[in-house]
């Protein structure tokens, strides 16, 4: 059984995520602690106790949902399991910082402090209201690229996710985003929809939050990773550190290769694929993506105790 790791990316957090795991494990609470002491502030109040509006916000929602994977992680280590069990790791978008802290390539207080960093820049990026992104259900990936140049029309709208065969999200201008929602419907699609975001992630209009992203990585020290990380906008394994570097700021305007790194992985030799931290969504896109791959979600004391069965 070749297993990989993968990390779940923003949209998975709910409130209280993480809290059981920080009550059954005391690796797992000295995660969040390291978080909170990172940040300089008690972001674990928040995320077991808080307002999910305030969760949701990006500089939030990001560092707390790697502090619920590492939290995991953790505890999959107390108990035995090792992420060196794993051939590859990844994440979707800030997920695959989370994938570079647990294969030990960049440390926890690090790995907070970019995410933090990240989730600001994004957010300042663009003003609250310009731009958009919304998933269109149905149309494979080579047809979204094409409505996304359509409806353009001189203003920014790409394929920023390629989650699975049948859900690709674009991102860009409002106008221009929700253009391609009639176009894709037009065209066929299933269903396309406007999504719940706070601001155009995974395109050009995000190229002031990459350039504040290159500045904060390069004081940052990233090492090889213990495991290959198979990265967003490749869809292939990397290991050297100062490629990982740059792909972290390209990962900011570029394109979420979800679909192709799961097929990479699965070209690769993997069978069984662990989903770290909050919620399901990544296994749901694995299932989809390739079917013969067994996916399990570990976010919970009783996930680990079913692994030990």
């Amino acid at each position: 059984m070749t297993r990989a790791f993968v990390f779940p990316g923003q949209g998975a957090q709910t409130i209280g995520m993480g809290k059981a795991l920080a009550e059954a494990y005391p690796a797992a609470k000295a995660i969040f602690d390291e978080v909170d002491e990172a940040l300089g502030e008690k972001l674990s109040a928040l995320i077991w106790d808080g307002d999910i509006e305030t969760l949701t916000l990006t500089q939030n929602a990001q560092p707390a949902l790697m502090a619920t994977s590492l939290a995991a992680m953790r505890a999959l280590e107390v108990e035995g399991f090792a992420v060196t069990d794993a051939a590859f790791v990844a994440g979707h978008s800030l997920g695959e910082y989370s994938a570079l802290a647990a294969a030990g390539a960049i440390s926890v207080a690090d790995t907070a402090r970019l995410l933090r960093t990240r989730g600001q820049a994004m957010q300042a990026a663009v003003p609250v209201g310009v731009g958009a992104m919304a998933a269109l259900l149905g149309l494979d990936f080579a047809t979204v690229k094409e409505v996304a140049e359509e409806a353009a029309q001189g203003q920014v709208c790409q394929a920023a996710n390629d989650n699975d065969p049948g859900q690709v999200v674009v991102s860009g201008h409002k106008e221009a985003v929700e253009r391609a929602v009639e176009i894709a419907k037009a065209k066929g699609a299933k269903r396309a929809v406007l999504l719940p975001v706070s601001a155009p992630f995974h395109c050009a209009l995000m190229s002031p939050a990459a350039d504040v992203m290159a500045e904060a990585l390069d004081d940052v020290e990233i090492s090889e990773p213990v495991v290959p990380l198979v990265a967003n906008v490749r869809a292939n394994a990397v290991t050297d550190p100062a490629l990982i570097r740059a792909l972290l700021v390209e990962q900011v305007t570029g394109s979420v290769r979800w679909r192709e790194s799961v097929a990479y992985m699965a070209g690769e030799g993997v069978t069984e694929i662990w989903e770290i931290g909050a919620g399901k969504a990544l296994s749901g896109m694995v299932r989809r993506i390739e079917k013969s791959i067994a996916c399990t979600a570990i976010g919970a004391p009783e996930d680990i105790a079913k692994l030990k069965e």
